[in-house]
């Protein structure tokens, strides 16, 4: 003891202050530039991102991102805090790839939000009038080009009017209402039709006509009323039928005289006499615990619900068995030093695991065509194998053994070079023979590192959508009902009741998934407290 202090007394009066400032004064130039000028784009980019969000009403939003660019400048700029420099990114990604999610599918899940109520009241009013314009009599139009903006999906970005008044002026107009645009920045034909405006995408015919409901419930609204499309190059300008009466709260239609009220319980505009449905446009709203009673006492959710949780939990558990049994033979068997060329077969057995998936199923979904298919063709059987419930079940097993395989054989394969040979040794020392040694020396110390990976399996294949819905989409459905098909897992069963329909409804949807998330924590818990044990192994 006397010894140590003795060492740890001559370090300090060895300490030198200057060598620590001389260390200090070591870090180049550009490091420190590098760093500032990181931080400094950070730090703007929350500004911007927070000034975005105060300016759509996200005040929670605002606190986050403002507490979120605070800890970074605290972290990064200051000295010391050194785990929390590399701890910090970890946090900021779970919270926002996995926390986040989470909190927001279930705070959708006591909404209505869903078609028809995707915004506010006030969203909802103007959309109402705007979609009941109607031409004035004798007014002029407007020419007319469709677009989105610059950088947005025209399958799905946001409409844009590119018009031309009968004076010439350019007018940019969206849910917003118009906006003029600098003649400089705008490309028109002979007759004055914008064939490009800068900061906007115009569309094809094509994909204007696949956007044909979206145009049919888009209007720009004025202060005269709207301006709706009439054609592909044409617009006009009308006044709405429907009118919103703020000191009422209620909408009336001027043609007939019909009254709507607020009812601000379900979100929607309904007649005031009883009679007949609510408006189309709604409002987003909080339903309390409804969607939930609707999942779990909707007829069609609740008569096949059993069936659909039975085959979801055999095929998770089938697909992680013969997968994992699969790869580790393989593994093992490619594990044998007797054995030449092992990189190269190893190789060739990962390329299923390569290919995407949606090339795979939709490839096994055609070598599963009664008809043409490759496996009646070779085997000489005409099996209805996607258009019976047994057979279609069998494929999709099948094809999830094929794809899944490689991933098992990859990590087996590595878990078995990490077991020490002289434990193999002195097994076989102790007369165990292959098999033997096998189940009582190499399993339990594979399971040691694969255990959690099949609860991670499970919980993927749980969810499978992907492979279901591309090679049966949930089918084949019978006794004359098409909601619930014979393959659906729970997740294919909610998106097709919840977001399938002509009238999605994403709380509705949202209420199930929470269900799923639920029991797959469970089943995942109690599978990780199994595993637990087996560190004993160790």
């Amino acid at each position: 003891m006397s010894q140590t202090r003795s060492d740890s007394d001559a370090t300090l009066e060895s300490f030198n202050p200057d060598e620590k400032l001389e260390f200090r004064q070591g870090t180049p130039l550009w490091v420190l530039v590098v760093k500032w000028a990181l931080i400094a784009l950070v730090m703007a980019t929350a500004l911007y991102i927070a000034t975005r969000l105060a300016a759509e009403g996200y005040w929670l939003m605002v606190v986050l991102t403002a507490f979120v660019g605070l800890a970074i400048l605290v972290v990064y700029a200051g000295k010391g805090l050194i785990p929390l420099k590399y701890l910090l990114p970890g946090v900021l990604l779970m919270l926002a790839l996995q926390i986040w999610p989470l909190v927001y599918t279930v705070s959708i899940s006591f909404t209505n939000y869903g078609s028809g109520h995707l915004g506010t009241k006030e969203q909802a009013i103007v959309a109402v009038e705007a979609n009941s314009v109607r031409q004035v009599e004798g007014s002029a139009r407007y020419q007319l080009n469709i677009a989105v903006p610059d950088g947005q999906d025209p399958a799905t970005g946001d409409l844009t009017y590119l018009l031309t008044d009968p004076e010439g002026t350019f007018l940019a107009g969206d849910l917003d209402g118009t906006t003029e645009l600098d003649p400089e920045t705008v490309e028109t034909n002979p007759a004055g039709r914008i064939l490009s405006a800068e900061g906007y995408q115009t569309l094809s015919a094509t994909e204007v006509n696949e956007r044909s409901q979206d145009l049919a419930d888009f209007a720009v609204p004025t202060e005269e009323g709207g301006i709706k499309q009439i054609g592909l190059s044409e617009a006009f300008i009308g006044e709405p039928t429907l009118v919103y009466d703020e000191a009422s709260d209620t909408i009336t239609d001027t043609a007939s005289g019909r009254v709507f009220v607020a009812d601000d319980e379900i979100g929607n505009f309904v007649p005031e006499d009883g009679v007949g449905r609510p408006l189309a446009q709604g409002w987003r709203v909080n339903v309390g615990f409804d969607n939930y009673v609707s999942a779990l006492t909707d007829p069609t959710l609740r008569s096949g619900l059993f069936n659909t949780l039975v085959w979801n939990f055999v095929f998770a558990a089938v697909s992680v068995v013969s997968t994992f049994l699969l790869g580790m033979f393989l593994a093992l068997l490619f594990n044998d030093p007797r054995l030449r060329g092992k990189g190269l077969y190893r190789s060739l057995l990962i390329l299923p695991y390569a290919l995407p998936i949606y090339v795979t199923a939709m490839v096994w979904a055609s070598m599963f065509n009664t008809d043409f298919g490759l496996i009646n063709e070779l085997t000489g059987l005409s099996i209805n194998w996607l258009g019976d419930p047994f057979w279609a079940k069998v494929a999709i097993l099948v094809t999830n053994l094929w794809l899944g395989f490689p991933y098992m054989f990859i990590v087996c394969t590595g878990a078995l070079q990490a077991i020490p040979t002289d434990v193999k040794e002195a097994a076989a020392i102790d007369g165990a023979g292959p098999l033997r040694t096998i189940w009582s020396v190499i399993m339990p110390l594979l399971l040691v590192a694969v255990g959690p990976l099949l609860i991670a399996s499970f919980a993927f294949n749980f969810n499978n959508f992907g492979l279901i819905f591309l090679m049966t989409e949930g089918g084949p459905f019978v006794g004359g009902q098409s909601q619930i098909g014979s393959t659906d897992l729970l997740i294919t069963l909610a998106y097709r009741l919840a977001i399938g329909g002509t009238t999605p409804n994403f709380g509705f949807a949202s209420a199930v998934s929470v269900f799923i998330f639920i029991l797959v924590a469970l089943i995942s818990y109690q599978g990780f407290k199994r595993t637990a044990a087996l560190e004993d192994v160790n």
